[in-house]
């Protein structure tokens, strides 16, 4: 365990950040799954920008790479294309 405040201090922050990451990263591929499961294409267009928007945050904040990110957004973007 850390003996000087600081490395205390560190530990605490370091502890919340990864909770509120773990939880952002979470979210968006429990969106990711929820986009790929519509069906219908007006609706996953409509739901679209919200993902991208997610992943786009996650990868600015270092959570996922962003050659992942690009990834991500590519395959869904495919994917959409394709509903009828």
């Amino acid at each position: 365990m850390a003996n000087h405040k600081s490395a205390l201090k560190r530990v605490r922050s370091s502890a919340k950040k990864q909770e509120l990451n773990s939880y952002q990263h979470k979210s968006a591929r429990t969106a990711i799954r929820k986009l790929r499961a519509m069906t219908t294409k007006s609706d996953a267009e409509k739901f679209m920008p919200k993902v991208v928007s997610m992943v786009d945050k996650l990868a600015k904040k270092n959570i996922i790479h962003s050659n992942k990110a690009a990834n991500l957004k590519s395959k869904l973007a495919k994917h959409v294309a394709t509903l009828s």
